[in-house]
């Protein structure tokens, strides 16, 4: 009997607490400022350097360039740029080493998917992923 009336108390203990329950799906859960998302890249920012996919602990992350067509210009500009979300830890390492802050983070985080082939990630779908980017970028 004195085992059913600790339970019964506990129980009404915790009835009067603040519920912690979010409603996720229909009010978006603030995230905090250093927040590491999914990354955004401006392919215009881009000078193939490389450095990103030097850093990259999982090596995720594939690019490729090709020579400026103007000339007159040096250097060059980019051609395809890939990740591979089911390899990336998300780990900022990318977007600290970019001399021209063409990668930078975002708070978006849901990547879910039904197919693992949707986790390839190429250089449109990562330029139109211009929302929620942190502001200290």
């Amino acid at each position: 009997m004195l085992g059913l009336a600790k339970g019964l108390g506990y129980t009404f203990k915790k009835l009067t607490e603040k519920k912690v329950t979010h409603f996720y799906p229909d009010v978006p859960f603030p995230m905090p400022p250093r927040f590491r998302g999914i990354q955004h890249f401006s392919p215009e920012k881009c000078i193939v350097c490389n450095q990103c996919a030097r850093v990259c602990p999982t090596e995720c992350i594939q690019l490729t360039g090709k020579p400026h067509p103007d000339p007159e210009k040096k250097g060059k500009i980019i051609d395809t740029y890939d990740i591979n979300f089911e390899l990336c830890i998300l780990c900022d390492l990318c977007t600290e080493v970019c001399p021209t802050e063409a990668i930078v983070m975002t708070n978006n985080f849901e990547l879910a998917a039904y197919s693992r082939d949707e986790l390839y990630k190429n250089l449109k779908w990562l330029d139109a992923n211009n929302t929620n980017v942190r502001e200290e970028n």
